[in-house]
């Protein structure tokens, strides 16, 4: 098989597990809609303050929310044996790496962004504003998915790694954090937008080929 087949062969892999056990995403996108619904309680109801909360409600939200599932990308085929029969197949350790952060976005990453624009609106956001939401979310949600999946790849094998995985991935996307909602933010005053939106992209760019190279080399060393 080619490396794309093998590439292609190890995501539709994941999705299926991921569809057959949905509790992982299902827990995800509950928890995304549960936190979000505990800042008009705990902030009262001022449409004002909502709307201007918004945008970092959304993307803080979402950032935790796509922590749950990082424990087990690796962990379950660590345990099973799998990950050395995946290391095995010919792809290097960096693709391996990349086609598991890919399920991790299919499968955690698209159904936030699904649930985002409910929580926009429950929040007040202006709809004017919700395409730059879901315009930043998208390279967003890839970077979560990417620095998330090195993470959990670095701390795979180690005690208290679920421990060590959110202090690892919590510093690391906060500059997609504040250039996500940043835009947003920008979007709904009226103020131009496009430069957070392109420092955004530009963090994605620095992560699409870093993130699966040190992901591919953590996969590596717990394997042996």
């Amino acid at each position: 098989m080619s490396a794309g087949s093998l590439f292609a062969a190890i995501v539709a892999r994941d999705l299926r597990l991921a569809l057959r056990h949905g509790a992982d995403t299902l827990g995800a996108v509950l928890f995304f809609i549960l936190a979000g619904a505990l800042f008009p309680l705990a902030l009262g109801p001022s449409p004002e303050l909502l709307r201007r909360m918004a945008p970092g409600v959304i993307w803080v939200c979402a950032l935790l929310a796509a922590l749950l599932p990082l424990d087990r990308l690796f962990g379950s085929e660590l345990e099973d044996g799998s990950l050395d029969q995946l290391l095995l197949l010919g792809l290097p350790p960096s693709l391996v790496a990349l086609a598991k952060m890919t399920a991790h976005w299919f499968t955690t990453g698209l159904p936030l962004l699904v649930a985002s624009a409910p929580m926009a609106m429950m929040l007040g956001l202006p709809f004017s504003a919700l395409p730059v939401l879901m315009a930043g979310l998208i390279p967003g949600t890839i970077v979560l998915s990417l620095v998330g999946g090195m993470a959990a790849s670095i701390v795979l094998g180690a005690r208290r790694g679920g421990v060590l995985l959110p202090l690892l991935v919590l510093p690391l996307v906060t500059p997609a954090l504040i250039f996500g909602a940043a835009a947003v933010d920008a979007a709904r005053t009226g103020l131009p937008f496009a430069p957070d939106l392109e420092l955004l992209m530009a963090f994605l760019i620095g992560a699409l080929p870093l993130c699966p190279l040190a992901g591919g080399m953590g996969l590596r060393a717990a394997a042996e």
